[in-house]
């Protein structure tokens, strides 16, 4: 009890840490056009804006085409239902609404404006959505109790011309709907005749269970259920809430237990442990049970397996097989709705999303996707009956089927070619979001030994606790073990699963220092000075990995990047003898991932040197499902400046078009230039670049080091790295002001690059390697 109390002290400070941590909150405005000179900003404020201004008062259309009207959403909600916390108040709800506000963003490249009112009167919610809704292509209702929301939303979608959704409704119905079409699917029963109880009453509740109806579920074979147990009639609650009426029952079931006898699907939507391994046993043959309260279930997985072993089960949760997940949803009906300028979301609209996901299942699942998932086997069936959320073909799939109901039901302004569309939206797709996830599941197959050489700093320790929590690695700290675990103490933070090494009085201390000996004594190290330099943590730790005692180092935190690599390099070396080491970061820009090398490590590095580094940096990308289009930067323009530093890069790209035809690559060629596929096709026809480049490598130490560093700080872009390429063993070096988070994603990096050494030490095939 002690170590869960620890663990959610820990999650409540990393939490808050996480909303407070650089601009506060989770969201900012930012500006998608230049206002830098005084042109800039007639232009975009008065006189100029007059302009557009007159345009739209002629022709109210035109505002999608002058302002951000037709991608913006307003996330509306006064917090009197928000997740599982209730009625906390619409300010209190904020950070929810903000949350939103990135899942739209990250998923569907949707901008939104979250607006908390406070208000519980439905009809000045009305009103003030009604008044503000000319900003919006979109609304998006959220977090509102029953039965308020079903009243603000029938009246915005029948008094406004544009979007209005309540997630907590549609969105579980959606989902959820798909995910029945395939159990039937799976379990061979027919929708008209199962038997259907549901678990909770409110507003989700009923909107699936009208939602299920319109599938095909017969209405009359349905059972609901609330706090006060079987909606029957004769209760003597009948006629207070008209979205319930429809589900009273001349029954004589009185409460869950006696409704779910010989039932076929239980839907529950209610709360943590409300359906007993007795109700799940008492169920018809193959029983489909979707317990989808969060953040706990109404019945957990294994017990659901343990009574009917037949049972198709479905949650909320990821760490179950089918997961039921709005964001399956909303992102991408707003995608569709909002591009083809749709006047509402009806229910053909809802229903094409739903048959789009439940179509999707069905199809085979593509081999990065599996990977994403860490599941071989994944394929549609009991444990795969809608897509995963971080398949990027959702998007395709559900924002085309979308927009084409929208067409052809006639609530579209605009029309749109679906063929192209759906070009538009793979080109919209977001890789970056799925990297790091596939890459902390591939950590998590077999737990690697990461060692810490700076185990007293407070960011190491709040990483160690957040890895084992996470099921990353097995952090090793170094340090002295009292003042460690004060540390953990102060900061709330579990210190299990952590192990802690005092070099000073370590039993193998004396063993590192002999091996250092004996490797460097032919490099000006004597004995002595072998045992003065294994009192430097980083060079121990360094030992550790050389001798096995880890499989992997982390270190930066304290010491600069030249205090980490020179240990690095003299004890654990590159890969191959002569070989090279390099560093490379991933670049995080409007949603797309760059691949920057070599930033940290080689300062002026020949054509042969630049050329094994593409090599490296695009064995990387391709580990990732990624395949990489190079560009080899210069000042440059393919020959336009002819000098020895642009012949250079000119001569590393024939290397690689001549030992690796099968990459694509070229260059010289300014970075600028080089991201303007455009302009490149229309200049430079000849160019192997007809798509634009996701690896580039920079010709000097200088050059990439100070552009990283300026595209950070100036384009506020987001960064993994450095990630140390070539190295023999798995060694990451932290980059200077490093934050928590980055020390758990290079741990990952580090333990799955440990875990591929060990495979091609054994032999085993490498066709996942990653780092190393």
């Amino acid at each position: 009890m002690e170590s869960d109390k620890l663990k959610n002290e820990g999650l409540k400070k990393a939490a808050l840490e996480y909303h407070e941590r650089g601009r506060r909150g989770k969201i900012e405005v930012i500006s998608s056009k230049p206002c830098i000179s005084q042109l800039d900003l007639s232009l975009a404020y008065t006189p100029g804006v007059a302009q557009p201004c007159l345009e739209i008062q002629r022709d109210p259309k035109l505002a999608r085409l002058y302002t951000a009207k037709g991608n913006l959403v307003a996330v509306v909600s006064n917090g009197t239902a928000v997740l599982g916390l209730g009625d906390i108040g619409a300010l209190a709800g904020k950070p929810v609404m903000e949350g939103k506000g990135v899942l739209f963003k990250r998923f569907a490249d949707i901008d939104v404006f979250d607006i908390e009112l406070d208000a519980k009167d439905p009809e000045d919610i009305i009103k003030t959505v009604k008044h503000i809704a000319p900003t919006f292509g979109g609304i998006n209702l959220e977090d509102i109790k029953a039965p308020e929301c079903f009243i603000i939303e029938e009246r915005l979608k029948a008094e406004l011309d544009i979007p209005v959704f309540h997630d907590d409704q549609h969105g579980t119905a959606i989902i959820s709907g798909a995910a029945l079409l395939n159990a039937l699917m799976v379990t061979g029963k027919d929708i008209k005749k199962i038997k259907v109880v549901f678990s909770g009453a409110g507003a989700a509740g009923i909107a699936c269970a009208n939602f299920w109806v319109t599938l095909g579920v017969n209405a009359d074979n349905i059972l609901m259920t609330d706090s006060k147990g079987v909606l029957w009639k004769g209760r003597g609650d009948e006629g207070k809430n008209i979205y319930k009426d429809k589900y009273f029952r001349d029954t004589k079931a009185r409460d869950l237990a006696d409704a779910m006898r010989g039932a076929d699907v239980f839907c529950g939507l209610s709360q943590k442990g409300a359906l007993t391994k007795d109700m799940v046993r008492t169920m018809g043959d193959q029983p489909i049970v979707f317990a989808m309260a969060n953040p706990d279930p109404e019945i957990t997985y294994e017990d659901a397996k343990e009574a009917r072993p037949d049972v198709l089960m479905a949650t909320g949760r990821s760490d179950y097989p089918n997961q039921v997940n709005n964001v399956l949803g909303f992102p991408f009906i707003f995608r569709g709705a909002l591009d083809v300028e749709a006047v509402a979301i009806n229910e053909e609209m809802k229903m094409a999303a739903a048959m789009a996901l439940a179509n999707l299942a069905r199809e085979e699942v593509p081999e990065s996707v599996k990977r994403a998932y860490d599941d071989p086997n994944l394929a549609f069936g009991p444990e795969y009956i809608i897509p995963k959320p971080f398949d990027q073909r959702v998007l395709v799939w559900s924002a085309s089927a979308v927009a084409e109901a929208a067409m052809k039901t006639g609530v579209a302004r605009k029309m749109i070619d679906l063929e192209e569309y759906k070009e538009q939206l793979r080109g919209k797709s977001d890789w970056t979001r799925e990297i790091m996830r596939k890459i902390f599941l591939r950590a998590r197959r077999d737990l690697k030994r990461i060692v810490f050489p700076e185990g007293t700093d407070p960011k190491v320790i709040w990483a160690a606790s957040e890895i084992v929590r996470e099921r990353i690695a097995k952090p090793v700290l170094l340090g002295k073990r009292e003042e460690i675990l004060q540390i953990f103490e102060d900061l709330h933070h579990d210190p299990d699963g952590i192990e802690i090494i005092e070099p000073k009085t370590s039993f193998r201390r004396q063993v590192y220092v002999n091996e250092y000996y004996r490797t460097q004594q032919r490099k000006g190290i004597s004995l002595d000075r072998a045992s003065l330099d294994m009192r430097n943590y980083i060079n121990f730790g360094a030992m550790m990995v050389h001798m096995g005692d880890a499989d992997g180092m982390v270190a930066g935190v304290t010491q600069s990047f030249h205090e980490v690599l020179q240990p690095a390099l003299k004890i654990i070396g590159p890969r191959k003898k002569g070989g090279l080491v390099a560093g490379m970061y991933m670049l995080l820009q409007d949603h797309k991932l760059y691949c920057l090398a070599d930033c940290s490590v080689n300062i002026n590095p020949t054509a042969d040197e630049l050329a094994s580094i593409v090599k490296l940096a695009a064995g990387e990308l391709r580990s990732l499902d990624i395949d990489p289009v190079i560009a080899m930067l210069s000042f440059s323009n393919f020959g336009t400046v002819l000098s020895p530093e642009s012949e250079k890069v000119a001569k590393a790209v024939e290397i690689i078009k001549e030992t690796r035809p099968d990459l694509v690559i070229d260059g010289p060629v300014q970075g600028d230039i080089a991201l303007d596929t455009e302009f490149v096709k229309k200049r430079f026809p000849f160019s192997d670049l007809t798509t634009q480049p996701n690896l580039l490598i920079f010709p000097t130490l200088d050059a990439g080091n100070i552009s990283l560093r300026l595209l950070r700080k100036l384009g506020k872009a987001h960064t993994i790295g450095p990630i140390m390429i070539g190295m023999a063993k798995p060694i990451q070096i932290l980059p200077v002001g490093v934050d928590v988070s980055q020390i758990i994603n290079l741990t990952a990096l580090a333990a799955v690059d440990a875990q591929q050494l060990a495979k091609r030490e054994k032999g085993e095939p490498q066709v996942e390697s990653l780092l190393v």
